[in-house]
């Protein structure tokens, strides 16, 4: 199986708007996403959740009630490619206006 193709946080954030670099060694990208309550929160996980299964790319992620932190990375290029892209532009759509 071929390494996927690092495109840099830089290049992603520049089609994500919301989105920002994570902190410290490795490139990631983040966002907070808030919602009405927890269980729109739980549904946006439910839904980003089954996405990540079908690109087999999965997030990293925090819930505390109505807020989702998300850091999304990919660990076999050490750094943000297409399917960091790709899962980000998914979560922002299911996320809607609101979030």
């Amino acid at each position: 199986m071929s390494r996927p193709e690092r495109i840099g946080a830089k290049a992603a954030l520049a089609e994500l708007p919301g989105w920002r670099a994570g902190a410290g060694d490795r490139e990631t990208l983040v966002r907070t996403y808030r919602f009405a309550d927890f269980n729109a929160a739980f549904g946006f996980m439910a839904r980003v959740a089954l996405m990540a299964e079908t690109l087999d790319h999965h997030p990293e992620w925090f819930n505390v009630y109505n807020r989702v932190d998300v850091t999304l990375t990919t660990h076999d290029a050490d750094g943000v490619t297409a399917l960091d892209l790709k899962l980000a532009r998914f979560m922002d759509e299911v996320a809607g206006p609101q979030a």
